[in-house]
């Protein structure tokens, strides 16, 4: 496990715990663990707890089974330390598997371990993971993506889910169940991690119409907002306006109506009691066969599981 200063300690945690948990079930089958630093010693997490890493990176040697990258919210202070990025390129030579957790994958990236890889991270810096490394395929849903012998995760506690796969990868399903059920967690946790993200945004419409437009839409669920509807509304043509509102929001008026339609759902899933009829009504989605779709589609999770999860407590 490589640390740094400033690391999630979560992210570090989780995995060993995993790990641990595995070794106390398997005995001699299990892991032997190591943390790694770019100086061997103390290494203060972002929370002020402080951990020891027993070697420094040029001192480790011999093959690595697993080389997990944690993150943090210093690992942008860290891209430019050469004797991290280094140190990780040169492990990662010796792993049989190398892995990230949350923001560690852009300290994979700036080491070069994700060109031409599809890869994940916190849903909150996926896009920037994918801007600022352009030969990288970011899929900001999934909770770990595999592409051959590199894992990466999303935020903090998803580190557990990869550790978890990467014990069954290891030792089969059976002992990951007895992990996850030892420590109380999901072995396969439903969805991705965009049901955890904060509501889908379209680019702002440079011209006032459609800026009033974008809020009419957000306001009015229920309302007709058909294409045809929509471009009376503005005093365009149909054609012309759709070519103008994609343009300047980056989506079709259909996409960014059911993505509003669907954010109002989510909003009312959270916040009220009612049920998934009203819901499907008073969000504009209709019926609950397409509140069910919707959510599928952008979340892969149900409306029902949704709630259970997220609603909040009196609602």
């Amino acid at each position: 496990m490589v640390t740094f200063a400033g690391f999630q300690l979560f992210d570090l945690a989780g995995p060993t715990d995993v790990f641990a948990t595995a070794s106390l079930l398997t005995g001699e089958r299990g892991y032997r663990l190591e943390l790694t630093a770019v100086r061997a010693g103390a290494v203060p997490a972002g929370n002020a707890i402080t951990i020891v890493a027993q070697t420094a990176l040029d001192q480790v040697t011999g093959p690595i089974g697993t080389l997990l990258v944690v993150g943090g919210p210093s690992v942008p202070e860290h891209l430019g330390d050469r004797e991290l990025i280094v140190g990780i390129a040169r492990l990662a030579g010796n792993a049989r598997r190398v892995a990230s957790v949350c923001n560690g994958a852009f300290l994979l990236a700036e080491a070069g371990l994700l060109t031409g890889r599809r890869a994940t991270t916190h849903w909150l810096v996926a896009g920037e993971l994918g801007v600022r490394y352009p030969d990288i395929e970011v899929d900001a849903d999934p909770i770990y993506i595999k592409d051959g012998d590199v894992w990466t995760s999303a935020g903090v506690s998803a580190g557990v889910d990869l550790a978890l796969a990467l014990v069954a990868e290891d030792h089969g399903h059976a002992l990951a169940r007895s992990v996850a059920r030892g420590l109380v967690v999901y072995l396969h946790r439903p969805g991705g991690q965009s049901q955890f993200s904060t509501p889908m945004r379209a680019a702002a419409p440079r011209t006032e119409p459609l800026r009033d437009l974008q809020a009419f839409i957000e306001a009015n669920p229920t309302e007709d907002l058909s294409v045809p509807a929509l471009a009376r509304r503005v005093g365009m043509s149909e054609r012309h306006f759709s070519r103008v509102f994609s343009n300047q929001t980056g989506l079709s008026p259909g996409r960014y109506v059911e993505r509003s339609r669907a954010e109002t759902a989510r909003r009312l899933l959270e916040v009220t009691g009612h049920c998934l009829d009203r819901v499907a009504q008073d969000s504009g989605l209709g019926a609950p066969e397409t509140l069910y779709r919707v959510f599928r589609r952008h979340w892969r999770i149900s409306p029902g599981d949704y709630r259970r999860r997220f609603q909040t407590k009196g609602s």
